[in-house]
């Protein structure tokens, strides 16, 4: 098999014939080279020519074919959303109000309305990605049965375009492709495959160019929103869920977006549930099904192509010249009702009458038992259940998200260089006040200011690097909901990766520290300097790693870590001594889990045994006291362990750290799933 085959022809048919765009059948003879329809075989639904060279779903002819087709059934009965009142006991508002409706292989279907009028929420809904706080009733089935969407059976491009703003468009799709792709196929393969779908979106000429974001100009928002349809069909998923998939596009984009993934889902036999906002009429007519949503209402459900119709019986025509989905939203939309609607009755009405007049119109039996016998006969169909499809190893996991965490932070300046910067300066300015403090008897307290002034520097600055961080988790929660890897890896992968940075920016500043001001001499003295200045670090960036999962906005989060930072720092024993401390809070347990306790300790153990320092001479002269007398008289400095015990001490509360993270998200997610579980088993 070529290794580089043609990034135009598709994932599955590598080693087979090129397809034809239009029937989805390979004019070349049959390939013996690696597919991925030999990992994940299942029978396709065939494609039949449609409008415009856009695939468009079969006719009921095939019907037949889809029991052996393991697509996608959705099917969704009087689906209620609701949340709780803004006051305290306020009565629950309700978003979605006995919602049905159905969408199957090969096609697509728009859920439209005005703004707020709940699409999104339907989408979260049935794709199971509401948040907490709201509660859902009704029956949703895929394939006449409850099913956990597995990976790569399932795809859901948001609203908002999650990206890492350092990464191209050409890395952002290759690192995707690395995560999702199988690993048993070739890398070039990968790419390859990678290319072809970048450039089915329109990103050829972009393929290089930075995404962009708080700091740098990137690509356009239109591009961006493209990129991120890119990445979730890098596996051409079964059932693909798009928010606003035309927000920020152009008609012509619009159009060849939309006409790109209907063509895939026809020759694919994929489903596409997509909440669109204002279609152009192009784009319109690559519809096959039309959700119609007002106030948490049903419109309409049915063909897109019979709306204008239903319009038009319920005595609201769409006139000449004016696009069928502008009429559709000019005429629900009570957003602005003290304009009224056109109407081909004698009287014309408001937007409220006219949804109330088309509610009552969809209800009727020639409408609404249509949508509920489909519903009815795709239950009784099933289909084949989901499976989950092979993707890459954990290592290979590993290795990508490290790379790319690296790659991120050695181009986020406000990641680590510009702490870097900062620390360098204020190195400078430390060592030039507290320039070779000697050992005179004042000295003494110099050390202790000079350690604790940069012990609280180098991790209270570590908050300027959390808005960069908080960027990263929000990509790792829209990944982590779409399965390209677990909560692990990217623990550890972030671990890796900014190891290196943070031993950077405290060797350099620590040793231009360290020999300025005259600290203890000694190899050894100064490599336990760094390690412990790192290990600092690293534990302060895995407590602000569970407070960006908790507060993600990164403003709230800065505000939050400063706080817990200054507490702590307070029962350091620095500020007033261990054994002044009051017992009830401050000392048991503030002192004992500041984390400030064991660094500044480990310091003082460092600097100070095996130093002899003169007697205050105000009280007795020529008199030397050393530094053991100094570490329990003067500092009070726990005496019964190693300072290496220290640095192993504040190694067990990074990783701790790391693992309560690792818990709250998971957490999280269970609790998720048990209340979604819990929804379920109510509705039976």
């Amino acid at each position: 098999m070529d290794a580089h085959a043609s990034p135009s022809r598709p994932l599955w048919r590598w080693g087979g014939g090129m397809p034809d765009a239009r029937n989805g059948t390979g004019t070349g003879a049959g390939g013996t080279g690696w597919s991925l329809g030999r990992l994940f075989p299942w029978q396709r639904r065939p494609a039949v020519a449609g409008v415009d060279g856009v695939d468009v779903a079969p006719t009921q002819r095939a019907a037949t074919h889809i029991v052996d087709d393991p697509g996608v059934l959705l099917t969704w009965e009087d689906v209620c959303v609701t949340v709780a009142g803004g006051a305290y006991g306020g009565q629950p508002v309700s978003i979605l109000r006995g919602i049905s409706g159905h969408a199957g292989p090969g096609e697509v279907l728009a859920i439209m309305g005005p703004s707020g009028c709940g699409k999104t929420t339907l989408l979260d809904t049935l794709a199971g990605r509401l948040g907490p706080g709201v509660n859902e009733t009704g029956l949703i089935l895929i394939n006449g049965r409850r099913e956990k969407l597995a990976f790569g059976t399932s795809a859901y491009v948001t609203q908002d375009n999650v990206l890492m703003s350092t990464m191209s468009v050409r890395e952002a799709v290759y690192y995707s492709a690395q995560l999702q792709l199988p690993g048993t196929m070739p890398a070039a393969e990968k790419r390859a495959h990678a290319d072809g779908v970048i450039r089915e979106m329109g990103l050829g000429d972009a393929m290089d160019t930075r995404i962009g974001g708080r700091m740098t100009k990137g690509i356009s928002g239109g591009q961006r929103k493209r990129l991120t349809i890119c990445v979730e069909m890098l596996t051409r998923p079964r059932l693909l869920f798009l928010d606003e998939p035309t927000s920020g596009l152009d008609s012509a984009a619009s159009y060849h977006v939309m006409s790109h993934i209907a063509r895939v889902a026809a020759r694919e036999g994929m489903t596409v549930v997509a909440a669109v906002h204002q279609p152009s009429g192009d784009v319109f007519d690559l519809f096959h099904n039309l959700c119609l949503l007002s106030h948490g209402r049903t419109v309409f459900f049915g063909a897109a192509s019979e709306a204008n119709q239903f319009f038009t019986q319920s005595g609201f025509p769409c006139p000449q010249l004016r696009s069928p989905s502008d009429h559709f939203l000019r005429t629900i939309n009570k957003d602005f009702d003290e304009e009224i609607v056109e109407s081909s009755k004698a009287r014309r009405k408001t937007a409220a009458e006219a949804i109330d007049i088309l509610t009552d119109a969809y209800q009727s039996p020639a409408y609404s038992e249509k949508t509920t016998n489909r519903i009815a006969e795709m239950k009784q169909i099933g289909g084949a259940p989901f499976r989950k499809r092979e993707q890459a190893s954990f290592s290979t996991k590993l290795f990508v998200l490290t790379r790319r965490s690296f790659v991120n932070m050695h181009r986020d300046i406000g990641y680590y260089w510009m702490r870097l910067g900062i620390y360098l300066g204020i190195g400078i300015c430390l060592g030039t006040i507290f320039y070779q403090v000697g050992h005179s008897y004042s000295s003494i307290q110099s050390r202790c200011e000079v350690i604790m002034y940069t012990t609280a520097l180098l991790t209270f600055m570590a908050i300027g690097g959390f808005p960069s961080f908080v960027e990263d988790v929000k990509v790792f929660r829209r990944e982590r909901l779409s399965g390209h890897y677990g909560v692990a890896e990217f623990v550890i992968s972030n671990t890796l990766s900014a190891t290196p940075y943070l031993a950077v920016i405290a060797v350099i500043p620590g040793a231009m520290l360290y020999y300025l001001t005259g600290l203890t001499k000694g190899a050894d003295h100064f490599v336990y300097f760094v390690i412990n200045l790192c290990m600092c670090t690293l534990l302060v960036e895995s407590m602000m790693m569970i407070i960006a999962v908790i507060v993600p906005d990164f403003l709230m989060g800065i505000i939050v870590g400063a706080g817990v930072q200054g507490v702590m720092m307070l029962n350091g024993g620095f500020f007033r001594l261990p054994k002044e401390l009051p017992k009830p809070v401050w000392k048991y347990p503030c002192y004992y889990i500041s984390f400030h306790k064991y660094a500044v300790q480990g310091f003082y153990k460092n600097e100070f045994i095996g130093q002899t320092f003169p007697s205050d001479q105000l009280v007795e002269k020529n008199v030397t006291i050393s530094g053991l007398q100094v570490l329990q008289e003067k500092l009070q400095v726990e005496m019964g362990y190693s300072k290496w015990v220290n640095i192993a001490i504040l190694c067990g509360m990074m990783v701790v750290y790391r693992m309560m993270f690792f818990a709250i998200v998971k957490v999280a997610e269970e609790v998720r799933t048990k209340r979604r579980g819990m929804k379920w088993k109510w509705c039976k």
